[in-house]
């Protein structure tokens, strides 16, 4: 997998976006930097205001055609999901997934996105099922963040900061003799729940070492229990993000000039 619309060169207007030119060119230096001949799945990685959809589903279609990309996916809302599938089917492409964000904390994809796949038979490919390391419960309410993880990273701190409240990090604690009693780790139930989703065809899991992605594709093919399903929403509460207006939030309104 790829993925295409950030800026990849000096951040002028022609360097980001879902254009034709920068998906061909992003495609040809993907492959270049991966060192194959195609990928499996060519993303747009958010949905481009400022590129009529019709020039970016053409530019995708020919790079499928090309033989550089099997299939093509999206991260974006409902509405545009729609309409992206209607094009793929006239230039006879396969549209086949959507990347969302998606975990037992953060789940504004379930009230229109997930149906409208499930629709088009669009399926979801996760990221962030640990929500950045949250839900492995390694962050512990007053305490220090553990050294060398996501927190201590200048980056990554951007995206963990608003989890680091006591009131979170009290109500993930609860979830550990949940996942005692499933025979996993707090992060292998996290992972699993978000597969145990019909609509949910894959999980990215990140990892620091072999370890942690051994651990964690551990999850593969692990069933919750229904009670262990209202355990982990009862746990969780009202902190659990369900605003689906959030879909697609992240795709900004124009490109830099």
């Amino acid at each position: 997998m790829t993925k295409v619309f950030g800026a990849t060169g000096p951040g002028g207007p022609n360097d980001s976006g879902l254009s034709r030119k920068h998906i061909l060119e992003s495609i040809n230096a993907s492959l270049t930097r991966l060192q194959t001949d195609y990928v499996d799945v060519y993303q747009a990685h958010r949905y481009d205001f400022s590129t009529p959809l019709e020039e970016t589903m053409e530019a995708f279609a020919d790079v499928v055609r090309a033989g550089k990309a099997l299939y093509i996916v999206s991260e974006w809302t409902p509405e545009q999901l729609r309409a992206g599938h209607a094009l793929a089917r006239e230039l006879k492409i396969s549209f086949v997934s959507n990347q969302s964000k998606y975990n037992a904390l953060y789940r504004v994809i379930e009230p229109e996105v997930v149906p409208a796949c499930q629709e088009l038979g669009i399926g979801q490919i996760c990221f962030s099922p640990i929500e950045q390391g949250i839900l492995t419960g390694k962050y512990k309410p007053g305490q220090p963040v553990p050294q060398d993880s996501r927190a201590t990273d200048a980056h990554g701190a951007e995206f963990i900061k608003g989890l680091l409240t006591d009131e979170m990090l009290t109500r993930v604690q609860r979830l550990s003799p949940l996942a005692q009693a499933e025979g996993l780790t707090m992060a292998q139930m996290a992972v699993a729940w978000v597969l145990q989703n019909g609509n949910v065809a894959s999980a990215i899991t990140g990892g620091s070492g072999p370890e942690q992605v051994k651990a964690n594709a551990a999850a593969a093919g692990k069933s919750l229990s229904s009670e262990t399903l209202a355990g982990i929403d009862e746990a969780l509460g009202d902190a659990v993000e369900r605003d689906g207006s959030l879909v697609g939030s992240m795709s900004p309104e124009k490109r830099p000039t």
